[in-house]
């Protein structure tokens, strides 16, 4: 009887091995699976606390606009905090990219509650800033935690944290497949992560799904008027590309210069932001007017309903670029789609496509040449304004990407293949190093 059941265990372990031989692939997609539904849930459940947060600041701001005045006074409590206990992940996105290529120490979790807070304090008292970066390094400080816990290897937790930024970018702005693409896109200009592929759909989709458990809204866009595509529209979305390039790479390229200003001419950190904020808050209450600051997304959402003044997206670009340069904190991807859906909007007085359009248009493309990612941005359009803007919008922004040149938000994005064969000898390097 013994010998049969042991017969009989054999049998059972040989048909185990003979079925995970058929199919190799299970064992790796049942274990990112369960990590994807643990960094999902985690992700999530902290994407939904922070857009609710966000969305109660920012109500408060614009009820008592008294507090903008004291965004000078935020600024350097956000910079001493930073200075004093946050240098280690001061980096932000950047240092989530670093990881990536050249996996290190674990990164801190007070990243987390460090660029939660500061974002949170950054909206209270008016500065203009997103909401896409803190997202990211809340994910990435979070999902790291688990490295050690679940043993991964550093090429494991590279696939991690490329995971993590796909969940953290799809479930706040409720684009989970644009998400996944964005984490396996941005890390190295000109290629794709294919073995993150699985994991980063995986979390990007169960965050997004626990941040709609949360019963937390995101802001819908509409288009009003898509013409049928063709020859002449072709043309006219190519023309609208090159404008949103080079306004990608203006802001890329402003915001560092601006930032390495601040460096250079306050040497103690925590003054950088409170000199941003006194000329933050002094442009508010000079031009009387809180369009410019927070997020923006009511002036987003008129862009493509009605002709707004053609300077829009310039102001808010000034707003951001001080803003963020001086050292408040929040991310750069909601005032680029500001800047990019005015400018889009400005561009109506000129390309005779619906002004809706247009924006729709801008809303991605802007970012997509500001990020180098072109994929994401194509299918994030088709997430929030339906497939029949594709074309346009695909134009516009793989443009977008080739006249953005070799510029980027992000410095320490590497090019993994360059926009053109002359830039051969880029590949391999460091934006921040050219």
């Amino acid at each position: 009887m013994r010998h049969y059941q042991k017969s009989k265990g054999q049998r059972s372990l040989i048909r185990t091995k003979a079925f995970f031989r058929a199919y190799p692939s299970l064992p790796y997609i049942l274990k990112w699976l369960l990590i994807s539904l643990i960094v999902g849930v985690c992700i999530g459940t902290a994407s939904a606390l922070f857009l609710k947060t966000l969305g109660w600041v920012t109500d408060f701001r614009e009820n008592h606009l008294w507090l903008i005045a004291l965004l000078p006074i935020a600024g350097f409590v956000i910079g001493y905090i930073y200075h004093r206990f946050g240098k280690e992940v001061e980096a932000g996105n950047n240092l989530l990219i670093d990881t990536i290529h050249d996996p290190k120490d674990i990164i801190p979790f007070r990243m987390t509650p460090f660029v939660y807070l500061g974002t949170l304090a950054t909206h209270l008292f008016g500065g203009s800033a997103g909401r896409e970066g803190t997202a990211i390094q809340m994910a990435g400080s979070i999902a790291d935690q688990f490295t050690k816990p679940l043993k991964l290897t550093p090429a494991e937790r590279k696939v991690l944290i490329i995971s993590a930024i796909a969940a953290g970018f799809g479930s706040v702005f409720g684009t989970p497949l644009a998400g996944a693409i964005f984490g396996l896109e941005v890390f190295l200009i000109g290629r794709l992560k294919y073995d993150s592929i699985f994991p980063a759909f995986a979390s990007a989709i169960t965050a997004d799904l626990v941040t709609k458990l949360w019963k937390t809204g995101h802001t819908h866009y509409h288009i009003p008027t898509i013409p049928d595509f063709s020859f002449l529209n072709g043309f006219y979305a190519i023309l609208a590309g090159i404008a949103f390039g080079l306004c990608a790479a203006i802001f890329s390229k402003t915001i560092h210069r601006v930032g390495r200003l601040f460096k250079n001419k306050i040497s103690y950190p925590p003054l950088r932001p409170l000199s941003g904020g006194i000329l933050v808050a002094t442009a508010v209450w000079a031009l009387g007017s809180t369009k410019y600051i927070g997020l923006g997304i009511p002036t987003i959402v008129a862009s493509f309903e009605q002709q707004l003044p053609a300077y829009d997206f310039a102001l808010k670009m000034i707003f951001t670029i001080v803003t963020l340069a001086a050292g408040f904190k929040g991310g750069e991807v909601t005032p680029l789609f500001f800047i990019g859906a005015a400018l889009g909007n400005a561009l109506g007085y000129f390309i005779p496509l619906p002004v809706g359009l247009l924006a729709g248009m801008g809303f991605l493309a802007v970012f997509a040449g500001a990020t180098n990612t072109p994929l994401a941005c194509s299918i994030m359009a088709v997430e929030l304004f339906g497939r029949d803007c594709g074309v346009y919008v695909a134009i516009a922004c793989v443009v977008a990407y080739l006249f953005s040149g070799h510029s980027s938000i992000y410095g320490r994005q590497m090019i993994g293949e360059p926009k053109h064969n002359r830039f051969a000898s880029f590949t391999g390097k460091r934006l921040n190093e050219l």
